[in-house]
């Protein structure tokens, strides 16, 4: 390792990265010494296979000779909106380093020339701690939001913990004396929040190694809190089966395609030297078939060569034979068993019973609707007055939306569209409008809406949920005077990977799909 050129390390550090900032830094320091290295993870939720795209990219950077430090991010757990509760942060950052170790051993990295360092042993300092409070001084309020944007929790009244949260990730270089973050592109805003605001305190700018972002089985982002997008790294054979079973994989797509992508940033480069990705098939279908490399795999995928069925068998067998030495390790140890369910203790089954009048989503009359006419209003510029199938016996409601100045005319013909159906009806400039076009809305800096678009497959009248809230009836028409809408659309937002929630929770249709917003993040649901 020590006899590569500097060259040859620069190559393996930068392979297959999305993105860096630093590059000619990068290279003045390889060209004198070895580079040092950090990668952190906030200690929330489990860890899922998504963790093996920066495990392989560490190997990469082990390979090249660099000082590699993890840091487990407790006290970032608790900042971001609380995801690890206080009294679980100690357990989950053991959960943490344990499976972190486990996963790399299994892909067979050295743990000899890593460094683990866990961020209370030195963010609790006072050194840190006077840090913290001359950062605070100089960082607006609109850098530390946008900095964080894509990383922590978005929620309608943004806690101080939240804005705190990209300084602390920035102040993390200095404390671990090294010259280069690694994170995903997601961490982009924080990354160039770091390379501003470090200088101004006298620190040394860093450089940042970005990483691609997989998506998860949904088709989004791979996510720690969204169950159906990720599989976890402690999920049995059946499991992981069900998981992929219902992954998204559309004939032909490649590029909303998590399968596809974990296939090339992990499976294929686990591969052995003279190993071929195997993709196994009946007879009747031409047989197996291997790969040598992943862009035949994708070109044979894209032409519909490969069914997404067989593309899922192949994915679970190699899955399931990169979580076997985990799911051992963790199932023959005792105290690893313990470990895991007091850190992740099963949630409770029982719920409180709703109290009358108590405001929640299932209140909501949210519907998929199809817009079957539309014209301009008579008497306003800025508004449509729609026709719009919610699958009613009595036929199209007449909706008038805000919409002229956002979605051309040609656009809204035949789109479908989502609709909050028990809105007491309101007189728009002479026309009764019968329900709102629900849309991710965005005033500053320049004001932006988008209707929210239903899954493809959607009909017109399918019924649209809160996850967690599927009980309970919608109220027949939502009363003016008690603001339900009012209160409960604070909390109804287009999350950082373009996914309609409410406090969180994602908005579902009837097959258990995603409402998405396509351009806008983080924003309001209006």
């Amino acid at each position: 390792m020590d006899q590569l050129k500097w060259e040859e390390k620069y190559s393996l550090i930068t392979k297959d990265l999305a993105e860096w900032l630093g590059d000619e830094k990068l290279k003045a320091i390889l060209k004198e010494r070895d580079l040092k290295i950090y990668w952190g993870t906030a200690t929330t939720g489990k860890p899922h296979i998504g963790y093996f795209v920066p495990m392989i990219k560490i190997a990469d950077f082990l390979r090249a000779g660099a000082e590699v430090t993890i840091l487990f991010a407790d006290l970032h757990a608790y900042l971001d909106n609380m995801k690890a509760p206080w009294e679980l942060l100690e357990l989950r950052t053991q959960y943490y380093e344990a499976i972190i170790k486990s996963m790399l051993k299994s892909i067979d990295v050295p743990l000899d020339k890593l460094k683990f360092v866990k961020g209370t042993d030195y963010q609790l300092s006072k050194e840190y701690t006077l840090d913290v409070y001359r950062l605070s001084s100089i960082v607006t309020e609109h850098d530390a939001k946008k900095a964080g944007a894509e990383v922590v929790k978005q929620i309608a009244n943004p806690l101080l913990s939240g804005l705190m949260y990209p300084g602390l990730q920035a102040l993390d270089e200095e404390y671990l004396k090294v010259d280069a973050q690694f994170g995903g592109v997601d961490q982009r805003k924080i990354f160039t929040f770091s390379e501003k605001y470090l200088p101004s305190m006298g620190y040394e700018k860093r450089i940042h190694l970005m990483n691609p972002m997989i998506p998860g089985l949904a088709g989004a982002k791979m996510s720690s809190s969204e169950e159906d997008s990720k599989i976890d790294l402690l999920d049995n054979a059946a499991s992981v089966k069900k998981k992929l079973k219902k992954a998204f994989c559309e004939p032909g797509n490649i590029t909303d395609n998590g399968l596809l992508s974990f296939s090339k940033s992990v499976l294929f480069p686990l591969l052995k030297d003279d190993e071929k990705y195997l993709v196994p098939r009946s007879a009747e279908f031409g047989g197996d078939i291997t790969f040598g490399n992943y862009e035949d795999l994708e070109s044979s995928f894209a032409k519909q060569e490969i069914h997404p069925g067989d593309l899922k068998g192949a994915v679970e067998v190699y899955i399931n034979r990169v979580l076997d030495p985990i799911r051992k390790e963790f199932a023959n140890d005792g105290k690893l068993k313990s470990l895991t369910s007091k850190a992740y203790p099963p949630p409770q089954k029982q719920k409180p019973q709703p109290v009358a009048d108590e405001v929640v989503p299932s209140r909501l009359d949210i519907r998929v609707g199809k817009i079957v006419e539309v014209e301009r209003h008579p008497d306003a510029d800025s508004l449509y007055v729609e026709k719009i199938d919610l699958g009613e016996e009595s036929g199209p409601r007449t909706i008038v939306s805000g919409l002229v100045n956002y979605v051309p005319i040609e656009e809204m013909k035949d789109r479908m569209v989502v609709v909050l159906a028990n809105l007491k009806p309101a007189n728009l400039r002479g026309v009764a409008s019968h329900g709102m076009v629900l849309c991710a809305s965005v005033d500053e800096p320049v004001r932006a809406v988008e209707p929210l678009r239903p899954p493809v497959n959607s009909k017109a009248g399918d019924k649209v949920i809160v996850e967690g809230y599927e009980s309970g009836t919608p109220d027949e028409v939502l009363n003016p005077k008690k603001k339900v809408w009012e209160k409960l659309q604070v909390d109804l937002v287009v999350n950082g990977s373009g996914i309609a929630c409410w406090s969180g929770n994602p908005l579902l249709t009837p097959s258990n799909e995603n409402l998405i917003a396509d351009k806008l993040r983080n924003v309001s649901i209006k």
